[in-house]
């Protein structure tokens, strides 16, 4: 028979060992309730999303703006959640609100802003809860993102470059 203590000690292993692997199983199963897709240019079409940077030059740095539109499929996400984060830190503030996507959403950040939270998380949130959200993260203003004096231009340009970027995705979804 074996004693108290050999017992406890075969039940602590075994306890450590299936919690070691609840950790690594964890996180898998986290990274699949969602979908990373890095952003680079300053259109980005796939995943049922498309969207086009821009920016609105005001008189002065404080008064010009990124200006971004945003269109998703309805059909596959119900909302729209804008991060600015820190990537060193990890520190992280809402650009905008969660918005709801049954149209196209512009969201509009003072350019200053992304001194201090350079990357930017659009997230994208799901109909059905058991499908995953998609992540849309950008580095930075895209270095190709044009400027522009005029609210009209800048908004003919948005929505060119979102068909453009449609089209070039070769219809990924």
């Amino acid at each position: 028979m074996k004693s108290p203590l050999c017992l406890r000690r075969r039940s602590l292993v075994c306890a450590l060992a299936f919690a070691g692997t609840v950790s690594v199983v964890a996180p898998a199963a986290l990274a699949q309730s969602r979908l990373d897709v890095h952003g680079a240019l300053d259109a980005y079409a796939g995943h049922g999303v498309a969207l086009a940077w821009g920016v609105l030059r005001g008189k002065d740095e404080a008064s010009t703006f990124v200006v971004v539109r945003v269109d998703a499929d309805p059909a596959r996400y119900r909302a729209l959640a804008v991060t600015g984060m820190d990537p060193f830190t990890h520190k992280g503030e809402p650009l905008s609100p969660e918005t709801s996507v049954d149209r196209s959403v512009v969201v509009r950040v003072p350019r200053s802003r992304f001194a201090d939270l350079p990357q930017t998380e659009w997230r994208f949130l799901p109909k059905d809860p058991a499908a995953p959200a998609l992540v849309v993260d950008y580095r930075g203003v895209p270095d190709t993102t044009p400027e522009f004096d005029e609210a009209a231009k800048l908004d003919a340009s948005l929505a060119a470059r979102i068909e453009q970027a449609r089209r070039t995705s070769g219809g990924r979804k």
